[in-house]
């Protein structure tokens, strides 16, 4: 019973401080504004910036899924987070890296624990339609099977043959996407459009794996690789493969096929590093959390700026409230409230003006991820841990600033706080 009468008490005392942080939050509006809005706007920073790292992380997941959970990578080079060149050797370590080839490609293909492998160069290229033209739609020069190796799906028509990729032809397929922009309401199979100028008739429409990169969010065109290099201006020597191993094959078989073949293909020494990269998808996936967890963390220090700001409201309005109720804690004292009823009233008081401002700046953080989410191609999500994080920090910050005035009202003589005017 003692329990329950003591948790009654702390749950009354706990009420009664919001309802009193409530009535200065009316009778100080713009007091109270400033410290709400400091607090609201770094709990939103937060809630906003976690939906869309979580909605991209997991988008990249997806992205990697659709390829297979053995399909791993081979790149001219690759080095995990931020890579910063200035345009020398020393910042440029790729430029010692030889570019990889088809015919290496074509070497890989023929290792026993490999079943497939594409290869692919991208740019941005002008394209049109009649009179409609674009000035920079994605142009990707892939091999044949790259519906196999990419996840993509062919919704229309079909894909080039292995005689019109040895041939070069002008065909291409297009996504979804582009079909939209260019053919509104118009079938594009057997259409031609112009790509750098030249006419490329359209065999099939693809809908990209669902992805932040794909999904319809921007428009694509495939085209055979063989066409590429003679129509296309790139930028050269960052050819990449995807390489698939065979169902019997572990992935680390098939890398270590996939390394000695390059490496004996281009005559390393065993003291020699390798002049390439072999990255899994795990890799990949742990380097772009790494990246996106850098630019949580700078979130992080921005938002506690607006943490600071509010908090520093909370000072200057728990003083005001403090000296205003100054004969009000002396009769309380007087009636034989302790100094840690008189500490926690105000805390409670302190933690609800920053809780006000946290349950705004989620809101208004669900808000912009929802909007994150319906208007462009990253899903974003509110994670509950972000949520659990944001409110639990704006109750600390209004505890923590709460303090010094709190500990003042509890310390006040009850006799000269009772003769107070």
């Amino acid at each position: 019973m003692k329990k329950i009468r003591s948790l009654a008490g702390s749950g009354a005392r706990i009420l009664e401080g919001m309802g009193m942080a409530l009535d200065s939050v009316r009778a100080n509006k713009v007091r109270a504004a400033l410290t709400i809005l400091g607090v609201a706007i770094g709990v939103m920073v937060v809630i906003a910036m976690a939906s869309a790292i979580t909605g991209i992380n997991r988008a990249v997941a997806t992205q990697l899924e659709t390829l297979g959970p053995k399909t791993f990578f081979v790149f001219r080079f690759f080095q995990g987070g931020l890579n910063i060149s200035d345009g020398s050797d020393e910042m440029s370590p790729w430029r010692r890296n030889p570019w990889l080839t088809t015919d290496e490609a074509a070497l890989l293909r023929t290792l026993p624990t490999v079943d497939d492998v594409g290869y692919r160069e991208s740019t941005g290229a002008p394209m049109g339609y009649g009179d409609f033209k674009l000035s920079s739609v994605q142009l990707i020069g892939y091999t044949t099977n790259w519906p196999r190796v990419s996840g993509g799906t062919i919704t229309a028509g079909r894909n080039w043959t292995d005689i019109e990729f040895a041939a070069g032809s002008a065909v291409t397929v297009i996504n979804d996407k582009l079909g939209q922009t260019l053919f509104p309401g118009v079938d594009p199979i057997g259409k031609r459009i112009k790509i750098y100028g030249q006419p490329f008739q359209v065999i099939g429409i693809y809908a990209e794996a669902s992805s932040l990169f794909g999904g319809g969010s921007s428009s694509m065109a495939m085209i055979p690789h063989t066409t590429f290099t003679k129509v296309a201006d790139w930028f050269k020597g960052w050819l990449d493969f995807v390489v698939l191993p065979t169902a019997a094959a572990s992935v680390v078989d098939a890398q270590d096929d996939v390394i000695a073949a390059l490496r004996a293909k281009r005559g390393l020494r065993p003291s020699q590093e390798n002049n390439f990269s072999v990255v899994t998808q795990d890799k990949l996936m742990e380097t772009f959390n790494s990246v996106t967890s850098g630019f949580f963390l700078v979130m992080l220090a921005l938002s506690s700026v607006g943490l600071m700001v509010g908090g520093v409201g909370v000072v200057a309005i728990m003083m005001i409230s403090v000296t205003e109720r100054t004969r009000e804690i002396g009769v309380r004292k007087a009636l034989g409230a302790t100094r840690r009823e008189i500490l926690f009233q105000f805390l409670v008081e302190a933690a609800s003006l920053t809780m006000i401002g946290g349950a705004i700046g989620l809101a208004v953080g669900t808000l912009i991820a929802w909007a994150i989410a319906s208007f462009t191609p990253v899903p974003a999500a509110v994670p509950l841990w972000s949520v659990v994080a944001a409110l639990l920090a704006s109750a600390i910050t209004g505890v923590f600033f709460g303090m010094y005035p709190a500990t003042k009202a509890s310390r006040l003589d009850p006799v000269e706080a009772l003769r107070y005017e």
